[in-house]
């Protein structure tokens, strides 16, 4: 009889731990983006390719062969454009980055979106905080975006003095975070 119910109290306990493991991966914390949910048990390119808002994106990063890149261990903070930021640019411009021969260029420009390390919007607030109104990032490929603010918004402008605003802050990430931006940001030429 005692074996019985050591073999039952076993069961139940292994039901439970494994069903309460099962409960606590469903119920992760996410952040919306483009109409679905961005997990942060999935890395950038696993949840990037779910949003609807980020389709020219997760076609350009595939493009310019980053897709590994993205996916590997980093931690990276993604300043993400839309798909809208991406319209913004002369007409012509994304069909032509993404061409073959331009492999090279749009590797720049995505580089250009992405700093070493995972820097929430509370890190950036408080590096712009400390930096007297402004921080600068040194980006993956060399370039320099400076954050600042203005009232509670957040905004990066490039080497050219074009500036984005961050509209979805703090999508984690397995391997770093995204900020999403509403227009696209380029290196100095």
């Amino acid at each position: 009889m005692k074996t019985n119910q050591f073999f039952a109290t076993a069961v139940v306990a292994f039901g439970l731990f494994f069903g309460a493991s099962t409960f606590a991966q469903t119920k992760e914390k996410t952040v919306e983006v483009g109409g679905a949910p961005m997990y942060p048990s999935k890395n950038i390119v696993e949840n990037a390719v779910n949003s609807k808002d980020h389709t020219t994106l997760v076609a350009a990063v595939k493009a310019a062969g980053l897709v590994e890149v993205l996916m590997s261990d980093g931690p990276f903070t993604v300043f993400a454009p839309t798909n809208a930021a991406f319209a913004k640019l002369p007409a012509g411009t994304v069909e032509a980055l993404l061409k073959p021969e331009n492999k090279e260029l749009l590797q720049t420009i995505l580089k250009y979106h992405v700093a070493a390390g995972k820097w929430s919007s509370k890190d950036i607030v408080a590096a712009i905080k400390k930096g007297n109104g402004k921080y600068s990032f040194k980006t993956v490929s060399g370039g320099t975006l400076t954050a600042w603010m203005k009232g509670n918004d957040v905004y990066i402008t490039d080497e050219n003095g074009n500036s984005a605003k961050v509209t979805i802050a703090d999508v984690n990430q397995k391997n770093g975070v995204i900020h999403v931006i509403d227009a696209v940001v380029t290196p100095k030429s």
